[in-house]
């Protein structure tokens, strides 16, 4: 629900409204404005610490069960590397020609602008209310016991583990944005550090170097391919969580020095080393790892790998602590954008309680913005059963996203058909074929899930469509929220409500609404 105020200042009918603040983001980004202090070094590794977190240690093994054999499994992340980069070409293109904080949110009501606040809305619910951080928080949780030999201290401890990562990053970001970001920065060198450690590894193992027998993985390679197209989705969507991340910069634009310019050079940097990367430490853990070892691994299939490489004690309580730490660069990653679109749907007016959400006090930085995120991905962490909570959290988030990314495409293709209509003319251009391929890839990703897997079970013991059910549950929740405030209040109560521009005491613009009886 949007605040009343009578802050005076320019105001506008709601159903009335030109976008002119959603123009206001095309114009020249001011380099000089003391709000943009990340450079492109930050920026790439803010791309990078969202694009590596948990997803490339933990989700190989089950991207293996749900596609059945090692050369599909291989062929579905290559799939998925193709859908991040189109995927990266089209928000490069949204992004350098609206250099603002907010990402989707603003793509989306720069295109989608009737019903007023409807798109901001929906986006809105689904941004609010899906808790991004809790999945790598459980990693992190995880692979602290893997490391520490108390696997057997239960789901439970894994998680309040979780929940310490969490509020770390939470109090972290909220308090101080500088060093948070020099966190950040410094965890993503660890990242790379230890993805090309274990490539490197993978090879060693290719020739023979291990402490276990040499498995056998590539001479049958597709045998066990299952042909479920549940299967795939599922897999795929397994695959694209370890991408999401592609689109980190355009969240915090507003706080990127000459972020066209750099935009342009962050995102291809960052995603074409991550998935070369992806690709050939797939290549390690098949080269090190027998398949049924893989299979009962479940999140810990990269701490497996090490054990076979260099044994139990380097492999067991060594180097699963480094991928405790890529999660806990995920994580301040993750909550560092979110809390931030959160600040931005604050800044829209439509939250309830909005001025505290888009408020900078006290430290400077969006600490309520980010609290909203921690509250959310808390519950969503704790809530489902013991074992099932990291798929489900990806499955229930990157559902919708899958949605949110089919209105990105069609958007776009609508701004290149209406270009005139909209004064389109982005600094950089994503390929047709790209835009398209992007469009398409997503819509079966929608679709797909809605197909009976084999025994009607899915990769947890929740019934199968619940993560739709719960996804497009919220969407829709997004669509009764603005009904209920933008239509069926203002007619029952005889007023209209008007657009207020002001200002935070800490100067931050926002938007606010007030009621002006008929």
């Amino acid at each position: 629900m949007a605040e009343k105020s009578s802050s005076k200042g320019s105001t506008t009918s709601l159903y009335t409204l030109e976008n002119t603040d959603h123009e206001s983001g095309r114009s020249k980004p001011d380099n000089n404005d003391p709000h943009r202090t990340l450079g492109l070094a930050s920026t790439t590794f803010l791309i990078f610490n969202r694009m590596i977190g948990a997803g490339i240690w933990a989700t190989p093994a089950t991207i293996l069960a749900s596609s059945g054999s090692i050369g599909m499994s291989l062929i579905l992340w290559v799939v998925g590397t193709f859908i991040a980069i189109t995927g990266m070409t089209v928000y490069t293109e949204y992004g350098t020609a609206l250099p603002q904080s907010g990402g989707e949110k603003n793509y989306l009501e720069f295109v989608y602008r009737r019903p007023k606040l409807l798109i901001t809305c929906v986006y809105g619910a689904n941004a609010v209310l899906l808790g991004w951080a809790g999945s790598n928080s459980i990693v992190f949780g995880e692979y602290v016991l893997f490391a520490s030999g108390a696997e057997e201290a239960g789901q439970w401890t894994s998680r309040s583990i979780g929940l310490a990562c969490i509020t770390f990053c939470l109090i972290l970001h909220g308090t101080s944005v500088k060093w948070g970001v020099r966190l950040q920065n410094a965890l993503g060198l660890v990242k790379i550090g230890i993805l090309v450690f274990v490539v490197l590894s993978g090879f060693a193992a290719l020739a023979g170097h291990l402490k276990v027998p040499k498995p056998d993985n590539f001479s049958n390679a597709f045998e066990g391919t299952t042909d479920n197209g549940y299967n795939y989705a599922s897999a795929l969507f397994k695959v694209i969580w370890s991408f999401i991340g592609y689109s980190n910069a355009n969240y915090a634009l507003g706080e990127i020095k000459r972020p066209v310019r750099t935009l342009k050079i962050a995102g291809p940097l960052a995603i074409g080393i991550v998935s070369t990367l992806y690709i050939l430490a797939n290549i390690a853990y098949f080269a090190a790892v027998p398949k049924e070892q893989i299979l009962s691994s479940g999140l810990t299939v990269a701490g497996q790998f090490f054990i076979n490489v260099f044994g139990e004690t380097a492999g067991r309580r060594v180097l699963p602590i480094f991928i405790a730490l890529s999660a806990l660069g995920n994580v301040l990653a993750v909550i560092f954008s979110q809390g931030r679109i959160n600040q931005e749907l604050g800044k829209e007016g439509v939250l309830p309680f909005s001025r505290l959400w888009a408020s900078n006090r006290p430290f400077n930085a969006p600490l309520a913005g980010l609290f909203l995120h921690w509250l959310v991905s808390v519950v969503i962490m704790l809530a489902p059963p013991p074992g099932d909570a990291y798929n489900f959290i990806i499955d229930v988030i990157t559902y919708p996203l899958s949605i949110v990314n089919v209105f990105v495409a069609v958007g776009l293709l609508v701004l290149r058909y209406k270009r005139d209509a909209f004064a389109w003319s982005p600094p950089f251009k994503a390929p047709l074929i790209a835009v398209l391929f992007f469009l398409a890839s997503n819509f079966v990703l929608v679709v797909v899930p809605f197909i009976r897997p084999p025994g009607g079970v899915g990769d947890t013991s929740l019934p199968y469509y619940l993560y739709t059910i719960v996804a497009i549950g919220i969407l829709l929740l997004g669509a009764v929220y603005w009904a209920a405030w933008a239509v069926i209040w203002p007619k029952l109560g005889r007023f209209k409500w008007e657009r207020v521009k002001g200002e935070l005491s800490d100067g931050t613009p926002i938007w606010e609404y007030k009621k002006i009886r008929d």
